[in-house]
């Protein structure tokens, strides 16, 4: 009887520092959205626009995973679905900003790309370090850890773009970038929505 309370003790004090977690990157990816967007829309840059909306996604994200924290598996394997689903939602809207380049071209500014993925890089590292002791925690901090690795990978993106765009004098690095983040958005869907419904098959 003693063990299981000391089960359950130990369970819940793992999911207060969830939830602790959860709230300081929840707070970042939010204040992260609204400056970046700004520098996407200000620098014309649809890659930086697409790790804008990684902001806005992640926090979504974020805000779901810590009402769930002290929930089941079903509960958890539910909104990890639609967390995947959001993933594969940003992944269109790319493609969709990549389309609209093409259909009207124009230069980003390359400062401003550089500035702000350094920002992000600074900001999502701060994120996956706190993120990295809950990343087998279970699946709901198994889907929260996808996200905030895919963040990096953004971030270095963008930066790349901004130094090809600096070389080139052209909008095809910004253009490339984009469409490697939309690549990236769909693997993750795919292996997110894929763990989710297996989870889901579970009973109990």
């Amino acid at each position: 009887m003693s063990g299981c309370c000391e089960n359950d003790s130990e369970l819940d004090v793992l999911h207060d520092q969830q939830r602790a977690t959860l709230k300081i990157v929840l707070v970042i990816n939010a204040l992260m959205f609204f400056i970046v967007v700004y520098a996407a829309l200000y620098a014309k840059s649809t890659a930086l626009l697409s790790d804008s909306l990684d902001y806005l996604g992640d926090a979504l994200t974020y805000g779901l995973s810590f009402i769930v924290v002290h929930m089941g598996v079903q509960a958890k394997a539910r909104v990890s679905l639609f967390k995947g689903l959001l993933i594969l939602l940003a992944g269109f809207f790319v493609a969709s900003q990549i389309v609209g380049k093409l259909l009207h071209p124009s230069i980003p500014l390359f400062e401003t790309m550089g500035l702000f993925s350094l920002l992000g890089l600074f900001a999502n590292g701060i994120c996956l370090l706190l993120l990295w002791r809950h990343k087998e925690d279970d699946i709901n901090m198994s889907s929260v850890w996808e996200c905030s690795r895919n963040d990096i990978a953004s971030n270095i993106s963008v930066l790349i773009a901004a130094v090809g765009v600096w070389l080139t004098s052209s909008m095809w690095p910004d253009v490339i970038i984009a469409f490697g983040l939309m690549i990236l958005f769909f693997r993750s869907a795919y292996r997110v929505i894929q763990l989710s419904l297996v989870n889901l098959a579970k009973p109990g």
